[in-house]
């Protein structure tokens, strides 16, 4: 017979957990300084005390729930990853790997016009919009806009796994989606996710109205709307019936914001 594997004693459990922490708080550190971001930059994005990000920086706590959402939202990294380093694409040695998720999580511009030769590494992706319609009456319908195009680099596609031709970009306005989204921040639809996946981030059609919302699924087929900030924006739930004038775009996967 094979020789018992001795059990796992509780120190040394506990010295690979301390181990885990301490690796996790080294990668969120990693992220936040490659998104060239302090520790009350990242506080303010997500709406909590600085002292939050020192303390899971140095290992003291960690990120769950909401805030680990947040966390893979800002630095452009799955929860995977920032957990256990899972999926993840960042070499601690690797500047190129560093410059790569400053431009995914921030975003990274340059001046061009129409007439500026696109870059060996960019594309041009379609714009959604809200377009008037006509009558006077205020009403809205989302479309593509094919005249204006935001240039995206192909990188943070192949990072995601995206196809060109289903990816665009939306505008987030006013305030609902604070911390996470401000007003004017650019995110990347894919449009070929269709299919809600609860709290996961989507750009969305409503009656006309072109919004970025958190979705979830409600028992009867309809559909939860949710703002991040629910202080002043509290959950809307459609019924089936009311899905007539509702259509997901597709789901957030990218966004970008300029302070």
């Amino acid at each position: 017979m094979g020789q018992a594997i001795p059990a796992m004693t509780d120190a040394v459990f506990t010295c690979n957990f301390e181990r885990m922490k301490e690796l996790m708080s080294a990668r969120l550190k990693r992220l936040r300084e490659a998104a060239n971001l302090s520790q009350t930059d990242v506080a303010a994005r997500l709406g909590i005390k600085p002292q939050s990000v020192q303390q899971w920086e140095s290992g003291r706590t960690q990120p769950r729930g909401k805030r680990l959402a947040q966390l893979s939202l800002l630095y452009g990294e799955s929860q995977g990853y920032i957990l256990d380093g899972e999926d993840g694409v960042i070499a601690e040695s690797s500047a190129t790997a560093r410059d790569s998720v400053t431009a995914y999580s921030l975003g990274h511009i340059d001046a061009w016009d129409s007439n500026t030769p696109l870059g060996e590494d960019e594309v041009e992706l379609p714009l959604f919009r809200e377009v008037e319609l006509s009558g006077g009456h205020g009403s809205t319908m989302v479309q593509e806009n094919h005249g204006a195009k935001l240039r995206f680099a192909k990188s943070t596609l192949r990072k995601k796994g995206i196809e060109e031709s289903v990816a665009a970009c939306c505008f987030v306005t006013g305030d609902s989606m604070l911390p996470i989204l401000p007003h004017g921040s650019t995110v990347g639809v894919d449009k070929s996710s269709l299919n809600i996946v609860d709290g996961n981030i989507y750009a969305i059609d409503h009656g006309g109205l072109l919004r970025v919302k958190y979705l979830y699924r409600i028992p009867g087929g309809g559909v939860r709307i949710r703002s991040a900030n629910r202080d002043h924006y509290p959950d809307e739930d459609l019924t089936p019936d009311q899905l007539e004038h509702f259509r997901v775009i597709g789901r957030v996967f990218w966004y970008s914001v300029l302070l």
